[in-house]
């Protein structure tokens, strides 16, 4: 039994709270206090970036916040689980702090508290877990040096931060895709058989974006901002590593991957190595899309996540077979 309410009543009637307490406590917080974020000035170089102009902004620390109390609640607290809460609110606040920045915090300062969280993640991960990683669709397993596995984590995790922070500017897209990527991660840890608390604070994360996409969805009234797009991505990286199948971030957030990575490569490559990639293209993707394509909003979020449900069901079927 992981859940520890009411002592003597049955686990489900404790996942079952947790669950209606994530959702409720995210609802009602959002709702009484979306006026005291700070204020979206619009973004002048995104499609339709200056219709967000006014809106709150940050409102990843709620539902953030939320999911820290509902873990310390409803899950036997262990050292790893919590420190990896520490650090996720850490990278939430980050964001949050650039939110509510007036001038808007440097890429290098960001990128190198990214860095330093990302560092810290997978020194975490090493203290308590094993350097063992799997190739779940091979079902191959191997065991890699803590120095290279370590360096593999970070890149891993920083990658998921800023790449989950790029996709993130369409009402209700990377919240969406953060949902379909944290099911398939939560059914492989079910598959794997993997322990059962960190799969239940999967469900909690999960169930607090939703909170927040109650009032995210097309046309949204407030949005997360640094601090939820931070946060999300770092809690991914997390949850693939706790899989053992961490190869397997790949086909779980291609789409994440795909729409926030690109721009992130080609804007890398243009400064680094003055090599200038994909110039008919407009990026995040979601921006080409709506811009080029001409889809509207909800064709953007419903599209984008049919592709990667479609994945994640292949990856699902591919690792059973």
């Amino acid at each position: 039994m992981i859940y520890r309410f009411l002592p003597g009543a049955p686990g489900s009637l404790y996942a079952f709270a947790g669950i209606l307490f994530a959702f409720l406590a995210t609802v009602t917080a959002t709702a009484k206090l979306s006026d005291r974020l700070p204020k979206d000035g619009g973004r002048e170089f995104a499609h339709d970036g200056k219709l967000s102009a006014g809106k709150p902004r940050g409102a990843g620390i709620v539902f953030v916040l939320v999911f820290a109390a509902a873990s310390v609640l409803f899950i036997p607290m262990e050292a790893e689980l919590a420190i990896y809460l520490i650090l996720i609110i850490m990278s939430m606040l980050t964001g949050f702090f650039d939110d509510a920045s007036e001038k808007p915090w440097g890429e290098y300062r960001k990128g190198f508290l990214d860095l330093c969280v990302a560092a810290l993640v997978a020194m975490t991960f090493l203290k308590y877990n094993s350097g063992v990683v799997e190739l779940a669709l091979f079902h191959v397993k191997f065991v890699l040096h803590p120095v290279v596995f370590a360096l593999l984590a970070i890149i891993l995790v920083w990658g998921s931060v800023n790449v989950t922070n790029c996709a993130d500017g369409v009402d209700g897209l990377s919240g969406t895709l953060a949902i379909i990527t944290l099911m398939t991660i939560y059914l492989i840890n079910r598959i794997k058989d993997r322990p059962e608390k960190f799969s239940f604070a999967i469900l909690l994360f999960v169930v607090c974006i939703l909170g927040y996409l109650w009032f995210n969805a097309t046309p949204s009234k407030l949005m997360m901002g640094d601090a939820g797009s931070r946060a999300i991505g770092l809690f991914i990286s997390i949850a693939i590593l706790k899989t053992g199948c961490a190869l397997l971030y790949i086909p779980v957030a291609f789409v994440l991957i795909l729409d926030g990575g690109l721009g992130l490569l080609k804007v890398a490559l243009l400064r680094f190595l003055k090599i200038h990639i994909l110039k008919n293209t407009r990026t995040p993707l979601h921006d080409h899309v709506r811009k080029l394509w001409g889809w509207s909003n909800t064709q953007t979020v419903y599209r984008f996540a049919i592709i990667q449900i479609i994945l994640s069901a292949a990856v699902i079927c591919g690792i059973q077979i």
